[in-house]
């Protein structure tokens, strides 16, 4: 009975695990199981558009970024990310997430920002609500001056403009 039972085999087993190359911006080519490369939306569509397509070109995501990303999918395939609590209860991430991923969005913010429009791009929910989280993170608790400075942002508003915005506003800070 059990010989028989090794005989049978679903449509894919016989394929064992292909691969898939996935193409970055500048033509670098990152090989990848296809089982892990399956958990982007955009990869899963095209793969099974064209099955026999093993190239994937991501013309929207560079070589660095891509490589990571990739860490991300390899590791989470068989270690299933967990629900981000939103609101975030914490601006530390080691209290948000796994120490993993905390360490894994523990980049500077250039790095952060391309793989938040990766993941977007890729279609990696998991991903994007985890490089979304790092990003809240570094906002929570501090006041507008603060994020500013930490996102080097210009503040364009006139000293009376502001005033007028935090009064209009002011329901909101009282939560």
């Amino acid at each position: 009975m059990s010989e028989m039972k090794d005989d049978i085999k679903g449509l894919d087993e016989d394929m064992a695990d292909p691969n898939l190359v996935l193409i970055s911006a500048e033509n670098e080519k990152v090989t990848i199981s296809k089982k892990v490369a399956l958990m982007s939306e955009l990869v899963k569509t095209m793969a099974e558009g064209d099955k026999e397509e093993s190239e994937i070109p991501l013309p929207n995501v560079k070589a660095p970024v891509l490589k990571k990303v990739t860490q991300y999918m390899k590791y989470h395939h068989d270690n299933p990310p967990k629900e981000i609590d939103k609101p975030l209860k914490s601006a530390s991430m080691n209290e948000v997430v796994s120490q993993w991923d905390a360490d894994f969005v523990d980049v500077d913010q250039e790095l952060l920002f391309e793989l938040i429009l990766a993941a977007n791009y890729m279609d990696i929910k998991p991903l994007l609500d985890l490089t979304c989280a790092k990003v809240a993170s570094l906002i929570k608790g501090k006041t507008p001056e603060q994020i500013r400075k930490t996102f080097s942002i210009q503040n364009d508003f006139t000293p009376e403009e502001e005033e007028a915005v935090r009064q209009e506003n002011k329901w909101a800070e009282e939560s």
